[in-house]
C-alpha cells in the first residue's frame, strides 16, 4: 500500500480541469539484476499526476521519487563495500510504462558522484506481466507486475580513482541480460478532491 500519501503531488498545467487530472502515487519493491549487480532493491515511491490536456492530448506532470541505498553484497578487492540507491532520470511516461533512472553508488572510497547512468540515464520500457488487480475501491488500491529485459546499463562515472576496478566487479557496461521486475501498488485521488477529509 502506498505510504507516502499526496504530499508530492504536483502543481497542474495551466487551463486543466482538476476533477479530470488525478494524482498518482506508487509504491513498487524492484529486483534489478544489471551486470553483475543482482538485488532486491529497497522500496521505491513515486507521484506524477496525468490527465486529459485542454487540446485532448494525455497530459502528465512528474512529482518526486523517493527511496534509500540498498547494500550489495561484499566484493573482492578495493571496493568491497558497496550500496546502490535509484535516482529519477528526468524522463517518465506512465501510459506506456517508460521512465529513466540513474544508480549512484555509494561506498567509502567512492567519489560523491559516482553513479552509473550520469551521462545518459538508464531506459526502461516495462511490459505489464498480467492483468491489474483492484485490492480496494474505497481508498482505491491497484496492484501489477511488469519487467524489462531489453535494456542496457552503461558503465559508472565520476567514482573517482577506482572507476574501472569498479566497472570491472560490476560487469558494466552491460548490454545484454540485464532485468528489471517491478512488483507494485498505486492509489489516485482527483485533483478537485485533494486535502478533503
Amino acid at each position: 500500500m502506498p505510504e507516502a500519501g499526496f504530499r508530492d503531488c504536483p502543481a497542474l498545467p495551466d487551463g486543466v480541469d482538476p476533477a479530470r487530472w488525478r494524482c498518482e502515487v506508487h509504491t513498487a519493491a524492484p529486483r534489478l539484476t544489471m551486470g553483475a549487480v543482482s538485488v532486491q532493491l529497497a522500496p521505491i515511491t513515486m507521484t506524477h499526476a496525468e490527465g486529459p490536456l485542454p487540446d485532448g492530448g494525455d497530459g502528465q506532470v512528474w512529482g518526486a521519487m523517493h527511496t534509500t541505498p540498498t547494500a550489495l553484497p561484499a566484493g573482492p578487492g578495493p571496493v568491497r563495500h558497496l550500496a546502490i540507491q535509484p535516482e529519477y532520470g528526468g524522463r517518465s511516461d506512465f501510459y506506456t510504462g517508460r521512465f529513466s533512472l540513474r544508480f549512484r553508488l555509494l561506498g567509502p572510497r567512492l567519489a560523491p558522484g559516482c553513479e552509473i547512468g550520469a551521462s545518459a540515464p538508464v531506459d526502461f520500457r516495462l511490459t505489464r506481466s498480467g492483468p491489474s488487480t483492484w485490492v480496494s475501491q474505497d481508498p482505491p488500491l491497484i496492484e501489477f507486475s511488469a519487467y524489462d529485459d531489453t535494456f542496457t546499463a552503461p558503465a559508472a562515472e565520476h567514482c573517482g580513482p577506482l572507476t574501472t576496478v569498479l566497472d570491472r566487479r560490476l560487469a558494466l557496461p552491460a548490454a545484454e541480460g540485464n532485468l528489471m521486475t517491478y512488483d507494485a501498488a498505486y492509489t489516485f485521488e482527483t485533483y478537485d478532491r485533494l486535502g478533503r477529509d
